[in-house]
């Protein structure tokens, strides 16, 4: 992710931030532009934007934003939605009546707009469930019944439902350490899940890609409910890191697929994170670990990434050893597992260079800006 700035005092601000810490400016990200803005108070619950490329456009707040404050998202002054492009996606939430809900519903909303930002990054496409009632993309929050019934995260033909107390800290890390995982995050789960909508979307359909596909991930005709099964009987193997990203990518070629796109995601965010934020790598030492490159991630080849991915993991997990903490990134690519990593790329970068061709590059809010200017 980019960094981003106060328009108003240029002071450095965050993704999820509201609240301009040095000017107390008011701020939201506007989709339009994929930047988070300043805003003035323009009367009648409208904002004006601050931002160079808005050209001084109006806005409103999310209902989301300002009544629930779960969201930090901007919505045009002219549009008759009240809620943002990521909060249409949600069509159930938690029951607020419950303690500690609200905060789940807020770390849940924080992780899908960072997976939304990232898939806008990558210029792939998203219907909802009004355009396409039947597959489009929709998210449930639901917790476990208080009749010991249990709440699955999973995906159905684009319906993502992630049980909320994946958003509760300690009950994360109690299943994590249970499930001997290196790594759960709630961010992990969002992508994990999205991987599976976009093997629908466009890989399963696609003979372009099925046959490869297959070759790389094995047969996804096989029953998937055994495959469960064997999983949960007999572990993984013994020499899965061979071959596989995690453990649970042994289970069932769609898991397979779905781990290497949620890895694919991962490590597109933070070299672009490091990108943005000029970090590099000069050792006194040659020999050690080096990293001057900062091609911009949308513009690197899959090789580029991988050649920066290792130094910038081995200053990352030092980092961490350093405060005390486990490895940051406790993961081994074996030579497989980039393979699979390099075709996620082949299929986003494809998919990503049909929606830039099939709508303007520029959106709304750019194009009149730049009108204006000429």
């Amino acid at each position: 992710m980019k960094t981003f700035h106060c328009n108003r005092c240029s002071h450095l601000v965050f993704f999820e931030n509201v609240l301009c810490e040095r000017c107390e400016a008011l701020l939201g990200y506007v989709p339009e532009l994929r930047e988070i803005s300043a805003f003035e108070d323009a009367g009648e619950g409208r904002w004006r934007s601050l931002h160079p490329e808005a050209d001084g456009a109006l806005y409103r707040q999310c209902h989301n934003y300002s009544v629930e404050n779960v969201c930090n998202w901007m919505i045009p002054a002219d549009s008759e939605d009240t809620l943002c492009q990521s909060c249409q996606l949600t069509h159930t939430i938690p029951n607020l009546g419950e303690p500690d809900n609200r905060l789940y519903w807020y770390r849940l909303e924080v992780a899908k707009r960072r997976l939304l930002y990232t898939l806008a990054e990558f210029g792939l496409d998203i219907e909802s469930r009004q355009e396409d009632p039947e597959h489009g993309l929709a998210f449930e929050f639901l917790e476990d019944g208080g009749d010991g019934s249990r709440v699955m995260t999973g995906h159905d033909n684009g319906l993502i439902t992630l049980n909320i107390a994946e958003a509760d800290d300690a009950h994360r890390e109690k299943v994590r350490t249970a499930m001997g995982e290196p790594y759960r995050t709630l961010l992990g789960h969002f992508r994990h899940e999205i991987g599976h909508y976009y093997f629908s979307q466009l890989v399963e359909n696609n003979p372009r890609w099925l046959e490869p596909f297959r070759k790389l991930f094995g047969d996804e005709r096989a029953d998937y409910g055994e495959a469960l099964d064997a999983y949960y009987r007999d572990g993984a193997p013994a020499d899965w890191q061979a071959s596989y990203i995690s453990a649970y990518a042994t289970m069932h070629p769609w898991e397979d697929w779905a781990e290497t796109w949620a890895h694919y995601m991962l490590i597109v965010d933070v070299l672009d994170t490091s990108t943005s934020y000029g970090v590099a790598l000069l050792p006194d030492d040659p020999s050690e670990p080096t990293l001057t490159d900062r091609t911009p991630v949308e513009d690197a080849s899959f090789d580029n990434l991988m050649k920066r991915w290792y130094p910038l993991t081995y200053a990352l997990n030092s980092l961490n050893r350093s405060l005390g903490m486990a490895d940051g990134y406790p993961f081994t690519l074996a030579v497989p597992v980039v393979d699979k990593l390099r075709f996620v790329h082949r299929v986003i970068a494809d998919a990503g260079n049909k929606s830039s061709t099939s709508q303007s590059s520029k959106s709304p809010a750019k194009e009149a800006a730049s009108k204006q200017a000429t």
